[in-house]
């Protein structure tokens, strides 16, 4: 935690008057939310998808939304 006389030192911090965001990269920041949602899978196709997450270490809605959104931005 921060005493007061940090806190007063970023008090006195200035903006500069202009920017250049001419490099600048759009939304680079930006996270989308997340929504629930429920889906009905046949079983193989969610114990496929299980266990390449399982392989890759990572939770399986994580891997069903990548490839979810790789499908979406090739079409």
């Amino acid at each position: 935690m921060r005493t007061i006389e940090q806190r007063a030192e970023l008090d006195e911090f200035e903006l500069a008057d202009d920017y250049d965001f001419s490099s600048g990269i759009r939304g680079r920041f930006y996270q989308s939310k997340k929504v629930t949602a429920t889906v009905e899978l046949d079983n193989d196709v969610l114990l496929f998808i299980k266990k390449q997450a399982r392989e890759k270490h990572m939770d399986y809605q994580t891997l069903l939304n990548s490839l979810l959104r790789d499908y979406m931005t090739t079409q």
